[in-house]
């Protein structure tokens, strides 16, 4: 991290490695464990970002009341967050409560692609247990409750003394209409109102929009006006994974289905590319970045948000020649600055991921790192790839444009005269 010149670092506790039961007593070896971690990293000048929840819901919780599906999480999470603020509190300044909350929500209880697996058929298939219809609107509903509790505590216990910020992340595609056909615009602002109003309108004006509510009808739980203003503007910040955009178009048939999931809700499909696209349509896929940000700019008042993940997936194949995430990367860091001179309040950038890793989708055969690790090596040798040199001559404010870079050795560009002004 040092050789690579990072400022900041984001990574998630365990809730079972701190509280193996999910509540009570808290693990001494989890407790040294991160404290280790904080300690080094503060000791080596890189302010680390805290999430307290990945995905990773304590399996006891799970089985004692089907985790983030009951109302019992709130109490529980709110806990467990105390534990985190007091034990290390005293050193992180940036906490997120919850990691992807949307599709968390989604992947977890509707199409079961993600832990806890829970679905129904037909719209997920391989779950033993679930509701696709009614359990992600409950769950985004339990989360955000969670989520509020926990800043209220850390406002109540923690902020005049710690002077830290709590946030949530969501994950968000940028979506953009199939067609200029008037039904792909609406259905395009309806799956927006979906994906991102659905947490972000209650965390800024206390209720789900009116579309979600309408189209989700009593599946949907109410904000009670106890929870409307315990929810409202209960963030110091937004947290923000995007990758690429999502082409909408306008599908109403899905909402004339007699059972539906929050997507048939949205009443629209959706394309990764318009088949009819022209062939350069998709040149500049970065564009994407700077629509949702503008949204959250106009439809949310701005609020201080952190590009908690970006970056680029490809086959962990060995080579550190990684041209196309220098491209990515090179592309989206300047759309990201071309934002912040047009107002956009992003403080911070974190690219996904320092090194190749266990992706949840693709395991260790897909890798997005900076660094390439080696899993044939006892050791697990870690190598530079060129994105890391590329990254690291961007945060000592020297940007090379990939069409500059004509030689690779250690650290070494064939052009180093770019400013990242520029």
């Amino acid at each position: 991290m040092v050789d690579t010149s990072l400022e900041a670092y984001r990574f998630s506790v365990s809730w079972s490695r701190l509280i193996p039961n999910g509540r009570g007593h808290v693990n001494p070896k989890g407790l040294e464990y991160y404290n280790n971690l904080i300690n080094e990293l503060l000791k080596r000048g890189i302010q680390p970002h805290v999430t307290l929840l990945h995905l990773d819901t304590p399996q006891v919780l799970e089985d004692e009341y089907g985790g983030w599906f009951s109302r019992q999480i709130v109490k529980d999470f709110t806990a467990y967050a105390d534990v985190c603020f007091k034990e290390f509190g005293d050193r992180v300044l940036y906490w997120t409560t919850i990691n992807e909350g949307n599709v968390f929500a989604i992947g977890g209880y509707d199409n079961g692609l993600t832990p806890p697996w829970r679905c129904s058929f037909p719209f997920g298939q391989m779950c033993t247990e679930g509701d696709s219809v009614t359990e992600p609107y409950i769950a985004g509903h339990n989360m955000l409750l969670a989520h509020s509790s926990a800043v209220k505590l850390y406002y109540k216990k923690y902020k005049a003394v710690q002077h830290g910020f709590v946030g949530l992340n969501i994950y968000s595609y940028w979506f953009s209409p199939y067609s200029n056909a008037t039904e792909d615009v609406t259905a395009t602002q309806r799956v927006i109102d979906f994906y991102i109003g659905w947490f972000m309108h209650p965390m800024v004006f206390g209720d789900y929009p009116d579309i979600v509510k309408k189209n989700a009808g009593s599946k949907i739980p109410v904000l009670t006006p106890r929870e409307s203003k315990l929810i409202k503007g209960a963030f110091d910040f937004i947290g923000l994974n995007h990758y690429n955009l999502v082409y909408v178009k306008d599908n109403p048939s899905s909402f004339e289905m007699n059972v539906r999931d929050i997507t048939a809700d949205t009443a629209a499909s959706f394309f990764l590319e318009p088949e009819d696209a022209p062939q350069n349509q998709n040149d500049d896929p970065s564009s994407s970045l700077s629509g949702i940000l503008e949204y959250l700019k106009t439809a949310y008042g701005n609020p201080p948000t952190y590009i908690h993940e970006n970056g680029q997936r490809t086959e962990r194949n060995g080579t550190l020649y990684d041209i196309p995430r220098v491209k990515y990367l090179h592309s989206y860091i300047g759309t990201l600055l071309e934002a912040i001179k047009n107002g956009s309040n992003t403080k911070g950038y974190f690219q996904w991921s320092f090194l190749d890793g266990l992706e949840l989708f693709g395991g260790y055969e897909r890798g997005s790192g900076l660094y390439y690790v080696d899993l044939d090596d006892k050791q697990l040798r870690r190598y530079r790839k060129l994105s890391a040199d590329w990254y690291y001559n961007f945060l000592k404010g020297r940007t090379i444009r990939p069409d500059e870079i004509t030689e690779v050795e250690t650290g070494v560009f064939g052009s180093s005269t770019s400013k990242a002004s520029e």
